[in-house]
């Protein structure tokens, strides 16, 4: 394997994982930029805020701009904040206004205030801070520190471009009078979301230009280097008998202990397999437009996912998937004298339909299954308690079955024979769907648990050891 073809596929890796990420924003943020609701802006619900002070404060609203934003570029240019209120008594006029911190505190030094600090919507619970004092302020529409205000009758709103400083929003009734009750909305209008989204999709755009052909490269130069399977069919004969999928796992007398570090001596592995994953993924959309149009599984990618399916495999059978060896996988995607061993039978043609559909439509009945048999499953469960939900995971069928074989091999030394048959036939029904959901192959796969070590009717492999 060339060294320059590994580093290829890193780098392709590393791009097409940021161009991805970025990729993700910027649907996020177009999201965002274009669902601006309520006259471009982000609003909270209306709700009923009460209180029997003279003022209703917010906390403080504190805005810096950092000097390594671009020249001319301010907090102006971020967006706005609105404010809506409307006086719950008919007869009451309401006052909206936005000051500097101190120029507020000033105003309402010595006067009893109160100050609007958590606040959760559902359900609404805001929470208010007293603050004592007996003074008497001065209508608040006659000051002239406010940077922003409304009052009057009915429905007032304020608007107010972000400056930079420390600010304070003020709700009070017009002339001044204890005892507040009014109808509030709050909201923000980012601009700022659509020039983001922009540099975000360039950023993607550039990332993947280049980031997904040299992960491609980086794959077919290595995936060229892979021997095809011993037991590949002849592309005028179709597949009778096994599955085209062929998955073995031997056991291999582990310890009564290894098993309890296994999780760490695998750090490297699932490291690796992680940037593998990636790049697996990456083929396998680039193989399904290549299936889409040609009808063909490029070889070189085929056999490079294969690879690293294969080394999925050992790392899982080496860990908690099936603690059936204590021998240390390599890291190679070649076939080896490894008691686990992992191929697919490579299809000269594939169909062009069931591309579009049996990766997500036609494979979600196996999903379900898997769902009990593999992966569990997590809820969350609501109580009276509203702030402190709870998670309750329901284990998988094989996650059971590997932890009463770690009790077995930890106070026994012995793997139970029918158990570890059990194991292995749950890891081959998932890797089959996952050979199918990876479009490497059209036919379907059963349902059904072959349990044991070898395949049903699978011929004996070769293992060519390969560094």
């Amino acid at each position: 394997m060339r060294v320059g073809r590994v580093i290829m596929l890193v780098v392709g890796v590393l791009m097409s994982l940021l161009g991805l990420a970025l990729l993700t924003a910027t649907a996020f943020l177009g999201w965002a930029y274009a669902f601006q609701r309520d006259n471009g802006y982000f609003t909270t619900p209306t709700e009923q805020y009460r209180t029997d002070t003279a003022a209703l404060v917010s906390e403080n609203i504190e805005l810096v701009v950092d000097e390594n934003m671009p020249a001319g570029f301010g907090p102006e240019d971020l967006g706005r904040i609105m404010l809506r209120g409307t006086a719950a008594e008919p007869d009451r006029e309401v006052f909206l206004g936005i000051a500097r911190r101190d120029d507020v505190d000033g105003y309402l030094a010595g006067v009893a205030h109160t100050e609007l600090g958590d606040l959760d919507f559902f359900p609404f619970q805001p929470g208010y801070r007293q603050i004592p004092g007996t003074g008497q302020p001065a209508p608040p529409g006659e000051q002239t520190f406010w940077s922003a205000s409304a009052s009057g009758p009915g429905t007032q709103e304020l608007q107010w471009d972000f400056q930079e400083g420390n600010w304070t929003i003020v709700v009070m009734n017009a002339d001044a009078s204890p005892g507040i009750r009014v109808d509030l909305t709050a909201g923000v209008n980012l601009p700022i979301l659509g020039p983001l989204t922009l540099w975000c999709m360039i950023g993607a755009l550039v990332l993947l230009v280049i980031g997904v052909p040299l992960l491609v490269l980086g794959a077919v130069g290595i995936g060229r280097h892979l021997p095809p399977p011993v037991h590949a069919p002849h592309p005028a004969v179709a597949v009778v008998g096994p599955y085209p999928v062929t998955v073995r796992g031997d056991l291999d007398a582990p310890s009564r202990w290894l098993w309890l570090v296994k999780w760490l001596l695998a750090i490297p592995h699932f490291v690796v397999l992680f940037f593998l994953s990636i790049a697996h993924f990456v083929i396998t959309v680039i193989a399904g437009f290549a299936i889409l149009f040609t009808a063909r599984y490029p070889r070189p990618l085929f056999d490079f996912n294969v690879g690293v399916m294969r080394w999925w495999w050992r790392v899982s059978f080496y860990t908690y998937s099936a603690l059936g060896t204590d021998r240390y996988p390599p890291f190679t995607l070649h076939r080896t004298d490894y008691p686990a061993d992992f191929d697919v039978d490579y299809p000269e043609r594939l169909s062009r339909g069931l591309v579009l559909v049996k990766w997500w439509l036609l494979a979600i009945p196996h999903y379900l299954i898997l769902t009990v048999l593999v992966t569990g499953s997590s809820t969350w469960v609501v109580s009276g308690d509203l702030d402190s939900p709870a998670l309750y995971y329901a284990g998988s069928l094989l996650g059971i079955l590997v932890l009463i074989a770690a009790i077995a091999l930890l106070f026994t030394g012995r793997y139970p024979d029918g158990l570890f048959d059990l194991v292995v036939g749950i890891n081959r029904w998932a890797y089959r769907v996952w050979a199918y959901a990876a479009l490497m192959r059209d036919e379907y796969p059963p349902f059904r648990l072959d349990q044991g070590p070898r395949d049903r009717a699978a011929p004996e492999p070769e293992h060519p050891v390969t560094s």
